[in-house]
């Protein structure tokens, strides 16, 4: 019998991870959340990935689990390749031996070695420097040549602020508040060039999501400017005054010098599915709002 989606069971790997946490948090009285760790069963070992979830009963499986790393990837290729290649694929073969959805996150470290082109469209050729990026690039073209029902995502660097169970990943905006609270300057880097995306947006939005014809998708704010000019927009907001935004938000000016970096995403094919990552000054300001920060502009 047709299950509801309301009520589909969803199994979230990863689940204490802050896209994973946050998404169970806001989705709890749409879909029956079955949360797997590491404690439940170890990436790395793809045969008991495949007995681990082959056993599970479930709907749609959001697999968010990864060696994100870039260190780790780079020192570990193989023990990572099993974590971010291997049992995703694993994953993905369960899914379509059960019938159910396998929703992937992917990144834009797909496209850090790429010099022009940015945004980047779902169709453009990933070119990544670096294990991690290329070892997500691997799965989302197994993915993409598969018979599996799947969504892919790729996301762009996540902000938000901490709430209870659910903790942030290092983002500018938690950076940010940081300098500003205790005035201690930090440093952002102006060669670099990212979209910069309020993850409650994909945990309000993660219920149509699942519903989006198979294929993949970029989930990325319109973001004009460096890492450094919206850490300036965002101190700003936080209620810094220019002389404080001056002093505390320092110009890295060396990294990234010899090559500039800027591998922003273009969100257009998921706008055009009606789901809006929204752009950056609106991101932003929905921050303020949910976490009662004065509305300051830019």
């Amino acid at each position: 019998k047709e299950t509801p989606l309301s009520r589909k069971k969803l199994v979230i790997t990863g689940a204490n991870g802050y896209i994973a946490s946050l998404v169970a948090l806001y989705n709890a009285d749409r879909f029956d959340i079955v949360p797997v760790t590491r404690a439940d069963v170890d990436l790395s070992d793809p045969d008991a990935v495949r007995a681990y979830f082959s056993a599970l009963d479930f709907d749609l499986l959001f697999h968010t689990a990864a060696v994100a790393t870039t260190a780790l990837c780079e020192n570990e290729p193989e023990m990572t390749h099993r974590v971010n290649v291997e049992s995703p694929i694993v994953l993905a073969e369960v899914c379509r031996d059960k019938g159910a959805r396998f929703l992937f996150i992917t990144t834009e470290q797909t496209f850090n070695a790429k010099t022009s082109g940015a945004p980047f469209a779902e169709d453009v050729e990933p070119e990544s420097h670096s294990h991690y990026g290329r070892q997500k690039t691997e799965v989302d073209t197994w993915l993409a040549a598969s018979d599996v029902d799947h969504v892919t995502l790729r996301l762009s660097w996540m902000m938000g602020m901490p709430l209870h169970g659910v903790r942030p990943s290092p983002n500018v905006a938690l950076q940010v508040l940081e300098a500003v609270r205790t005035g201690t300057p930090a440093s952002f880097k102006v060669h670099d060039h990212r979209c910069l995306t309020y993850a409650q947006n994909l945990a309000d939005s993660f219920a149509r999501v699942c519903e989006l014809p198979r294929g993949t998708y970029n989930f990325a704010a319109e973001t004009d400017g460096s890492v450094y000019e919206c850490a300036r927009r965002l101190a700003a907001a936080f209620g810094a005054t220019p002389e404080e935004v001056d002093a505390l938000i320092r110009p890295d000016l060396e990294s990234y010098a010899d090559q500039p970096r800027d591998y922003r995403l273009d969100s257009s094919k998921i706008r055009a599915a009606g789901i809006d990552p929204g752009t950056f000054e609106g991101n932003v300001a929905a921050v303020m709002a949910d976490f009662g920060f004065p509305e300051k502009p830019f």
